[in-house]
């Protein structure tokens, strides 16, 4: 059954543990409304707990870079998912803002190692030619846990009957993903003993780009890896995207609830559709990726392609949202801005192994993760200022980071191909 596939049952656990992560930060906004009723607090109250999130989600990215880097990715993915279901379940024990902020900001920490994480693994285990397609199906779970997380959370509210309830359940979740993850994660590809002679040669012969004849072989410290263009390329571009994507994470219930009077259980409906988008975007930007390196297209020329095609959707699809006169075309136009978001964006993901061999992988991951998610951070202090008389500006806001995201890569990533050490002056 796992003969000469192994390799997608691995990037399969690790996209159903961001299925699992995007159930667990998608609680706090579908249930806000209990529990701003139920604590007194306001909406300015919500973007400080956000922003504690993200400050810490910001500062776990380079963190879990650097664990994952040195402790390697099956140690790795224990602790981060171990803590952040820890962190859920201590939701339920929160009984104001700073004990909210507080658990918030452990989840944020602990749940950031996801992504460098998933980063380093799918550059272990796939060849060049199909790591945007595992990037892709890692996205596509943070795309189904978009879907699934209001119908779910609702659903548990309704049958639990409070938030604190739900919280401890859907923190359950995650220690029990531990289980499968420590039995089929034993080692990497080179020594897996689960794994066909002939996979393991297919997944290390394709460590070669085909444009150089070259394996990413070169692993530098955190010092010359900032030291780079190239690298600053992928940092800039997740800083100017990432904040689209959160735009919709962190806002869309409380757009949903202040611009047509949704409560709990009409914001879990509504949230899902955006996420089918994503979860296609995901899917299709990983097959069309793939699909134009099989037909001859360098590494180059494909990302640079498919990551302006994403950022092209996303522009247009924002700007028309800006006139969206019913939630049911609001959210059927942003499930195309996600999907653009997902095209897009698993291949600016597989842009550190692109460049660096594993060894690095994960740190330039984490540094442009820590990136990003000081970004949001700034989007999330400017929400509530533009979204006074409606959200439109937001989306204004969004279609400009589409457009600085792809010229980040165009132009900073000036050959797609795996980097060598620069040479000294005598």
């Amino acid at each position: 059954m796992l003969k000469g596939k192994f390799r997608f049952w691995i990037v399969g656990l690790v996209a159903l543990a961001t299925i699992i992560n995007y159930i667990d930060r998608g609680s706090l906004g579908i249930l806000w409304p209990e529990i701003s009723e139920e604590l007194g607090l306001t909406k300015t109250d919500y973007a400080i707990i956000l922003n504690v999130f993200t400050f810490a989600y910001a500062f776990g990215q380079t963190l879990f870079g650097k664990i994952f880097d040195w402790v390697g990715t099956r140690i790795g993915f224990v602790l981060a998912i171990g803590v952040w279901s820890a962190a859920t379940i201590l939701h339920a024990a929160a009984t104001g803002l700073t004990s909210f902020a507080i658990f918030r900001g452990i989840l944020g920490v602990s749940e950031a190692g996801n992504w460098p994480g998933a980063t380093k693994a799918n550059s272990e285990w796939f060849p060049i030619n199909e790591r945007a397609l595992a990037q892709g199906i890692f996205n596509s779970g943070a795309a189904i846990g978009g879907i699934i997380s209001g119908p779910v959370i609702g659903l548990l509210f309704y049958f639990l009957g409070s938030w604190q309830a739900t919280f401890i359940s859907v923190g359950i979740l995650g220690f029990l993903w531990l289980v499968p993850w420590l039995l089929v994660y034993k080692s990497e590809p080179a020594t897996h003993p689960w794994l066909s002679e002939e996979e393991r040669q297919f997944i290390l012969s394709g460590q070669r780009n085909k444009d150089t004849n070259e394996v990413a072989d070169y692993a530098p410290d955190s010092m010359e890896i900032l030291s780079r263009k190239e690298s600053w390329g992928v940092i800039l571009a997740s800083f100017f995207i990432d904040p689209i994507w959160w735009l919709f994470i962190g806002w869309l219930p409380l757009y949903l609830n202040e611009t047509y009077g949704f409560g709990v259980e009409q914001i879990a409906a509504y949230s899902a559709l955006p996420y089918v988008g994503a979860m296609f975007g995901a899917w299709f930007g990983g097959l069309l990726a793939q699909n134009r390196i099989d037909s001859g297209w360098t590494v180059n020329k494909t990302r640079k392609f498919v990551i302006g095609l994403g950022g092209l959707i996303m522009l247009v699809f924002l700007l028309l949202t800006t006139q969206a006169s019913t939630p049911l075309l609001a959210v059927f136009l942003m499930a195309a801005i996600l999907f653009g978001f997902q095209t897009a964006i698993g291949n600016i993901q597989t842009l550190p192994s692109d460049f660096y061999s594993g060894k690095s992988v994960g740190s330039l991951a984490g540094f442009a993760g820590t990136a990003a998610k000081l970004a949001v951070v700034g989007l999330n202090f400017l929400i509530p200022v533009i979204t006074v008389q409606s959200y439109a500006p937001a989306f204004v806001v969004g279609a400009a980071l589409a457009i600085c995201s792809v010229l980040s890569v165009w132009f900073l990533c000036s050959n797609i191909q795996p980097l060598k050490p620069v040479k000294q002056s005598a």
